[in-house]
């Protein structure tokens, strides 16, 4: 037990989902590197650092077949957590209090969560952190372990040493984060315009100006942080029994890994040792933060994407397409504004049939009859388009389907988890783990309805009630159009 009160008991850390922890991302990229992660439908879950359950708890009431165990230091967002737990009548998820310097015989885990907790603890923690992974982690399991990373940690230490100078000596969590925000601001307005130092400054200020304050006070202010290069971290990992995987995500298509003359270069200096290459690249990134997949040092792992393995992943495609221009066949469009201009049918086909699925996803060998009929080929050209799909954010991996309805019942049903969330939150968790914001006091309103139990007319009826300064003609025309939002951003829950 700590001997003191533990900095987020006293201030909260807000919770959220963390999509690239999810058992799915990490058993994709696993398969994709020539491993064997478990069936995420009856997997086993660990997460150190779990806070109020956040992350678990809707993994836990997505995922019914499997069990999740997490364990926290602070008292208070366990309580939380478990509270949320009972509430939600969830059987298959434990969280309790620990010290994770204490933790023994958990028994083992397909897939083991520490997110955000080793750059941000001491040097013993970290070794005992790594150690529970190795202790913990199932023969064929993946560790998920972020991290702030060099070289661009060097330039997050310059701004939170300024930040130090400033607010080290006052105890008051939120005047503590506004005089070191107040200060940056200073700093910044002191060097002229297209100053580089000003500039680094006032990045990192606008990043730590858009979140939470209670966010900057953990991870800039409370505490010791020490970022490491990647050779360290992967060296770290090696010695207490586990190697590098890949990281939580594939690259994005401008990262320094898809150009010809940063990779010569790579390759010319590290002869094949693939450790040193991403360091190499991390240089180029100028990096500041990572999350890596780990295994047993024992497992074979494969540098090189195993193309074959998507052969037994399912497809989704959360773009929107609309008609192209002159010889553009279909422009397609993600939710962030990301566009792809098509002049291939191959291509088109393939997203439209992806599109219209959507929020499901698509076994690959669905997907290849659906395809096959038109005359599309699972060949060396389709692996390849594929690949540049999914690399451009185009096309999602998964090996699991989550919940999700394939259309809109007749009594809508929203998850429970989100439905909870939404009470005293604007933002909540989707079935797909994702974030959906909720700041529409009327959406919120509609969304604690959708229970199951009420028709279009008896929603209707409710929302006429709660509202009696909107007309029925207005609540009404908002219901489809709200509903439709809800299917596709994944709160919906199918009818089995």
């Amino acid at each position: 037990m700590p001997t003191e009160r533990d900095p987020y008991d006293a201030v909260a850390y807000p919770g959220h989902a963390y999509p690239d922890t999810h058992p799915d991302r990490m058993a994709v990229m696993g398969l994709l590197h020539g491993l064997e992660p478990a069936a995420v439908e009856h997997c086993r879950v660990l997460e150190i650092g779990c806070g109020d359950g956040a992350n678990l708890i809707p993994m836990a009431y997505a995922i019914p077949g499997g069990e999740f165990v997490g364990f926290d230091l602070a008292e208070l967002p366990v309580a939380r957590g478990q509270r949320r737990i009972g509430e939600l009548g969830l059987a298959n998820i434990r969280l309790f209090q620990a010290d994770l310097m204490d933790v023994r015989g958990l028994g083992q885990f397909d897939y083991v969560i520490a997110n955000g907790l080793y750059a941000w603890v001491p040097e013993a923690a970290r070794d005992r952190l790594l150690a529970i992974c190795r202790e913990h982690l199932a023969p064929n399991g993946l560790a998920f372990v972020s991290y702030n990373t060099l070289p661009g940690g060097h330039v997050r230490n310059m701004v939170r040493e300024m930040m130090f100078a400033q607010a080290d000596r006052i105890e008051d969590p939120a005047q503590k984060v506004a005089e070191a925000l107040g200060f940056l601001r200073l700093m910044v307005e002191a060097r002229a315009e297209g100053d580089p130092f000003r500039a680094v400054v006032e990045h990192e200020l606008k990043r730590m100006e858009q979140r939470d304050p209670r966010v900057v006070f953990h991870d800039e202010l409370a505490g010791a942080g020490r970022p490491v290069s990647f050779t360290e971290f992967a060296d770290h990992a090696r010695k207490n029994g586990l190697q590098y995987v890949s990281e939580s995500v594939l690259p994005p298509p401008n990262d320094p890994c898809f150009q010809r003359r940063i990779v010569d270069k790579a390759e010319e200096m590290t002869a094949g040792d693939r450790i040193a290459e991403e360091q190499v690249y991390d240089f180029a990134r100028m990096r500041m933060y990572r999350e890596t997949l780990l295994c047993h040092r024992e497992r074979e792992v494969s540098g090189e994407m195993c193309v074959e393995a998507l052969t037994r992943m399912r497809l989704a495609s959360q773009a929107a397409a609309s008609d192209g221009e002159g010889d553009v066949l279909r422009v397609f469009t993600l939710p962030g504004g990301i566009r792809m201009e098509s002049r291939h049918r191959n291509t088109v086909l393939l997203m439209e049939t992806l599109i219209e699925a959507w929020p499901r996803s698509v076994p690959f060998a669905e997907l290849m009859e659906t395809l096959g009929a038109s005359g599309v080929e699972a060949d060396g050209e389709f692996f390849k388009l594929l690949l540049q799909l999914v690399v451009a954010r185009m096309v999602e991996l998964h090996v699991w389907q989550a919940p999700v309805g394939g259309s809109i019942s007749e009594r809508p049903r929203a998850s429970a988890v989100l439905r909870q969330e939404a009470v005293a939150e604007d933002h909540a968790t989707t079935l797909l783990h994702a974030a959906l914001l909720l700041n529409d006091p009327l959406v919120r309103e509609f969304v604690l309805l959708l229970d199951g139990t009420r028709d279009r007319a008896e929603l209707l009826a409710a929302l006429r009630e709660k509202r009696l300064d909107l007309s029925d003609a207005n609540l009404a025309e908002g219901i489809e159009p709200t509903l439709r939002m809800l299917h596709r951003t994944g709160v919906l829950l199918g009818d089995g």
